[in-house]
C-alpha cells in the first residue's frame, strides 16, 4: 500500500503579522521607509516615544537637535518660528531640562558679559566632557628636623614632693554686701498709634476697576461675572491699577489664553489676578541711573537691569501663568 504524502497546508494563512517584516498587519500604522543618504538627524526611540514629555518637548527637541551648532534657540526665536506660545515653548524647555535633555548654563565672557549657553543632549544620560585638571605644583617634602645626639645628657628628673608638706589652706572668700540695688526705672508707656484714615469705598477710588470686570464678557464670554463678584474682585483690580498698570494690560492678562471650558469665572479671574500680579514700579528720583547692573534672562536671552542674575520679567510672568 502506498504511504500518502500531504501537499496542501491544513488552513489558510492567516493575516495577522508575524516575526517576518514584510508581512502586512491587518490594523494600525504602515511604515513606508526610505533611506536617507543627506539631510537627516538620528533621534532614539527613547525620545520620540518618551512616556512622560508631552507632544510640544518631545518635537522641540527634535527640531533642537536638528540645529546646527551655535544656533540660537531662546523663547523668542522659537515662537516666532512656530506656531505655539512663548508660555507654551518655556513649558517644553522646562520639560526637557528635567528628562535630561537640555542644560542651560550661564558662561562669563573674557570682555565681562554673562551669556546664557545651550547644551542639547542625544541621550538623556550623557554629560558633557569635563576639562582636564590643570597640573598642580608639587610641593617640596618637608625636610626633617636633625636628630638629637646621643651625647646630649637627658634631663634630670624633678624630685619627688614631700608627704609631709602640708597643703596651704585656701583664704575664705568674703561675703557678699547685701546693698540695696538701684530701683529700675519704669518703662516709658508707648505713644498711641495714629488713627489710620479711612479709605473710600473701592468704586471711589478706582472707578475703572469695576467698570474693566463688568466689560470682560465683551471680550470673553465665559468671563461674564455677577454683581457679587464684581464687588469682590474689585479690590484686587484696584491694587493693580495702584502699581500703575494700565487697564489693557489687566484685560489681557484676564483675556488671554483661556482655557475651555471655564467652569468658575469668579475664581479663575481671582486666581490670574493673585498669581500675575506684577511688583511696584522702582522710585525713580531715589534711584541713580545705572546703578542696576544688566543681565542676561537665562531663558530668551533678553538684556534687563536686576541685581541678580535670573529670568526677565516675560519669562517670570510666562512661568506663573504655567503654574496658574
Amino acid at each position: 500500500m502506498a504511504t500518502p504524502q500531504v501537499i496542501a497546508p491544513p488552513r489558510a494563512p492567516s493575516g495577522s503579522p508575524g516575526p517576518h517584516p514584510d508581512v502586512t498587519p491587518t490594523s494600525g500604522i504602515i511604515h513606508v521607509n526610505v533611506r536617507h543618504i543627506s539631510g537627516f538627524t538620528v533621534i532614539g526611540n527613547h525620545l520620540a516615544q518618551h512616556a512622560d514629555l508631552s507632544l510640544t518637548a518631545i518635537g522641540l527637541a527634535a527640531h533642537i537637535q536638528s540645529l546646527p551648532a551655535g544656533a540660537r534657540v531662546g523663547i523668542k526665536f522659537l515662537a516666532a518660528r512656530f506656531p505655539e506660545s512663548e508660555a507654551r515653548i518655556a513649558a517644553a524647555l522646562k520639560e526637557l531640562e528635567a528628562a535630561g535633555y537640555l542644560l542651560r548654563s550661564r558662561v562669563r565672557l573674557p570682555d565681562g558679559r554673562f551669556v546664557t549657553r545651550t547644551t542639547s543632549y542625544n541621550q538623556p544620560t550623557a554629560t558633557a566632557p569635563a576639562p582636564a585638571p590643570a597640573p598642580s605644583r608639587q610641593t617640596p617634602d618637608p625636610v626633617p628636623a636633625p636628630a638629637p645626639s646621643r651625647q646630649t645628657p637627658a634631663p634630670a628628673p624633678a624630685p619627688a614632693p614631700s608627704r609631709q608638706t602640708p597643703a596651704p589652706v585656701p583664704a575664705p572668700a568674703p561675703a557678699p554686701s547685701r546693698q540695696t540695688p538701684a530701683p529700675v526705672p519704669a518703662p516709658a508707656p508707648a505713644p498711641a498709634p495714629a488713627p489710620r484714615k479711612k479709605q473710600p469705598p473701592t468704586e471711589q477710588r478706582h472707578p475703572a476697576a469695576t467698570t474693566l470686570l463688568a466689560g470682560l464678557r465683551r471680550h470673553a464670554p465665559q468671563l461674564t461675572l455677577s454683581a457679587k463678584d464684581i464687588s469682590e474682585l474689585a479690590p484686587a483690580v484696584a491694587t493693580w491699577l495702584d502699581r500703575d498698570v494700565q487697564p489693557a494690560t489687566i484685560q489681557h492678562a484676564l483675556t488671554s489664553d483661556l482655557p475651555a471650558p471655564v467652569r468658575h469665572p469668579a475664581g479663575f479671574v481671582r486666581n490670574r489676578l493673585t498669581a500675575l500680579l506684577p511688583p511696584p514700579l522702582p522710585d525713580a528720583a531715589g534711584t541713580a541711573p545705572g546703578a542696576v547692573p544688566l543681565q542676561d534672562c537665562d531663558r530668551c536671552e533678553r538684556v534687563f537691569r536686576a541685581p541678580e542674575p535670573g529670568h526677565c520679567r516675560d519669562c517670570r510672568e510666562a512661568e506663573t501663568y504655567r503654574a496658574a
